[in-house]
């Protein structure tokens, strides 16, 4: 089948990129158009286009920085897919993947076509949709687009949807492949186009190819590669397994600087705080040494960053300084840095993983995939040849796994349950998995989606409260906290609480003013717990009335007074403009469902109810040696150091994350006054025994 447009190829002259250019890149864009056709998927657009009109499915498998995510929509459109419908280009949700990236990434889609950002192309993340009647072309996170499969089971308004960065297996990403798969069957016009940075294609061929025959002229799915711009790295394995990879980083990168030629460094370390700990000895190593001094800086990358932390990665360092990146894995494909000639691997990552015995979701350490290290080897050949200094040995890398587990197969598997459950798909053991989670992590989600009272003795959504908590952008817990607030009289409280819990990092610890940081922090605390800290005297509601103060100073007080209030009490001024904007769409929904919004005017006990009203199957009761243990599973955890509990011993408490490190910790830490709360909020849960 041939798409609209399709007849219009032949006159295309040459099929170049030159003949489907606009206009407006003719003089004065002419740097922008040479950018575009030096990318390396240029090269591949006819191949890539006949294949789409060929194929139902097409797998595109290209390196990071080939072009994949700029390019393909902008060839979709030149060929008149938008006409047809949008093109939808749909990316996972990580914390790496702000509404600042998918703004950049439209932006300059949008630059390249001579179009104005929100019209032709656009963007919509959570809590913000910068979209118009107009958009053709749309960058979105994968929740987003299942989001919209729930209002619109066949996609309709769609031509072709993109699922960018699918090796990353993400849960929202391998639900709309399962999605996708049904919708195709009832739309065989759509097109579907798997972009993958890895070499795991056959799996999506695999999933897609309706062909039921020997005769492969008959599959209607089908793998190209685009060829990249990779230099040859140079693999180097440490002779022996380091324990302290952190420090051992350090010194690799002092090594490298000493002894090898010219180019940044790029080092993957597991969380943030390692990641703090090795940019400042890296920076103060180059303050105090005469032989690094001014020929050195380290710069940090992970999610949570401000705006304009986050771009001095992309700037350019004076003549003479080697920058030293120093990340997490969302510098594997997340992002694009130029100028890295060597990269520093810890062979580590810290990732989500469910276990359905003890119904804990926490952040464990894990060995990296063979896959995810040849991504990260593959950053420091994009440039000119390159190095990779692993920090294991030969033999570990050929034990690691081939490829990452599937979020399916690892994650808290309730959010994907009741949307799936909202989208009228009952069976949900029977549907279409990619890769199919275990049957115990499914049974653990539909036990804890009966107990939120979001699904019946049946197992179908309850109305109206299942279809309002499935219509809530946020996870279950949480949204169930806020519809069962307005019975508790809080419902002013409960909205900052899960505004300042999505945004995340509301507070700012430098490694260097620490001790600062801590004093500042300390004049928000309330006894009762986290949760009660972030809105009681709520540095949000401070922030919100400090930026409103008056119409006539917004503006002034926006731009600085308000940056300059959050700077002094190390708080982050990006993450509560966000929170502001977050707590307000919130706002929206509540009324939307008639919740009675009011203020407890500083009723501890309320807001905390309301919290154990979604958390609590996520309880744990004080043991004589001053640890935890969770009441249903008896799993032994500890308060994490940053919560205002951490010093004290409450009887009983609700919890919203878990850490695991060398022990379990919780975080987002609240004090239950009585056991009673927990059986009279949630008596099919618990049972009381005195």
């Amino acid at each position: 089948m041939q798409h609209p447009g399709a007849e219009d190829r032949e006159a295309a002259a040459e099929n170049s990129l030159d003949a489907i250019l606009p206009n407006s890149f003719a003089a004065g864009a002419m740097p922008i158009y040479m950018q575009r056709r030096r990318l390396p998927i240029a090269a591949s657009r006819e191949q890539l286009m006949y294949l789409v009109d060929s194929f139902q499915t097409t797998i595109v498998v290209g390196a990071t920085g080939s072009g994949k995510t700029t390019q393909l929509p902008q060839f979709l459109f030149e060929e008149k897919w938008g006409n047809a419908g949008i093109i939808a280009c749909s990316q996972p949700r990580r914390i790496a993947v702000t509404s600042d990236v998918f703004e950049m990434t439209a932006a300059r889609v949008a630059e390249e076509m001579g179009v104005e950002i929100g019209k032709e192309v656009g963007y919509a993340v959570r809590f913000d949709d910068v979209t118009s009647e107009k958009t053709k072309i749309k960058y979105m996170t994968d929740g987003i687009l299942f989001r919209e499969a729930l209002l619109d089971p066949l996609l309709s308004r769609y031509s072709v949807v993109i699922i960018d960065e699918a090796h990353e297996r993400s849960l929202y990403t391998d639900i709309m492949l399962g999605i996708l798969k049904k919708i195709m069957k009832k739309r065989p016009e759509l097109r579907v186009i798997i972009s993958s940075a890895t070499l795991d294609a056959q799996v999506f061929k695999d999933f897609f190819n309706f062909n039921t025959t020997a005769d492969a002229s008959k599959d209607t799915a089908v793998i190209v590669s685009i060829e990249g711009r990779a230099f040859p790295v140079d693999i180097q394995f440490s002779k022996m397994p380091h324990a302290d990879y952190v420090n051992e980083s350090v010194e690799v990168v002092l090594h490298i600087h000493k002894h090898e030629e010219e180019g940044d460094i790029l080092v993957f370390l597991t969380g943030k705080d390692e990641v703090d700990t090795v940019v400042a000895l890296i920076n103060d190593m180059a303050k105090s040494s005469k032989h690094l001094l001014n020929k050195i800086r380290a710069i940090p990358v992970y999610g949570g960053l401000t705006l304009d932390e986050q771009n001095q990665v992309f700037e350019s360092l004076p003549s003479g300084v080697r920058k030293v990146v120093v990340a997490t894995n969302i510098a594997e494909a997340s992002i694009t840095i130029d100028g890295i000639v060597y990269v520093v691997d810890c062979g580590l990552a810290k990732i989500k993983a469910y276990n359905p015995k003890t119904g804990l979701e926490s952040l464990i350490v894990v060995p990296v995939s063979k896959a995810s290290a040849q991504q990260r080897a593959g950053r420091a050949g994009r440039t000119k040849p390159g190095k990779c200094f692993r920090m294991y040995t030969e033999r570990t890398y050929l034990g690691l796994s081939d490829t990452s587990v599937p979020e399916m197969q690892r994650s808290n598997l309730v959010s994907v349950i009741l949307q799936l459950k909202a989208m009228g798909i009952e069976n949900v053991l029977r549907f279409d998995f990619l890769s199919a989670p275990s049957a115990e992590s499914m049974a653990k989600a539909l036990e804890l989606l009966y107990s939120l009272k979001a699904l019946d003795d049946y197992g179908r959504l309850t109305m109206p409260f299942g279809l309002q908590l499935a219509e809530f952008p946020l996870d279950p817990p949480l949204a169930a906290m806020l519809l069962n607030s307005g019975g508790f009289l809080c419902a002013e409280e409960t909205l900052s609480i899960a505004a300042i819990l999505t945004v995340q990092n509301v507070f700012v610890s430098p490694s260097n003013l620490r001790v600062e940081a801590e004093e500042e922090h300390r004049k928000f605390r309330v006894e009762e717990g986290d949760h009660v800290t972030y809105v009681i005297d709520s540095i949000l509601h401070v922030f919100d009335k400090y930026f409103q103060f008056s119409k006539v100073y917004n503006a002034f007080i926006k731009n600085k007074q308000s940056a300059q209030w959050c700077h002094k009490r190390f708080v982050n001024y990006k993450a509560l403009q966000r929170a502001v904007v977050v707590r307000k769409q919130l706002e929206k929904y509540l009324k939307k469902f008639g919740v009675d919004i009011r203020s407890c005017r500083g009723d501890t006990v309320a807001v905390r109810k309301a919290v154990v009203s979604g958390y609590f199957s996520q309880a744990a009761k004080l043991q004589p040696d001053g640890s935890y243990a969770t009441l249903r599973e008896r799993t032994i955890c500890h308060i994490h150091p940053t919560s205002v509990l951490f010093n004290r011993s409450p009887n009983y408490v609700v919890f919203n994350e878990v850490l695991q490190t060398d022990r379990i910790w919780i975080r987002d830490v609240s004090v239950v006054d009585d056991p009673k709360w927990l059986t009279d909020i949630a008596s099919h849960f618990y049972e009381f025994k005195s």
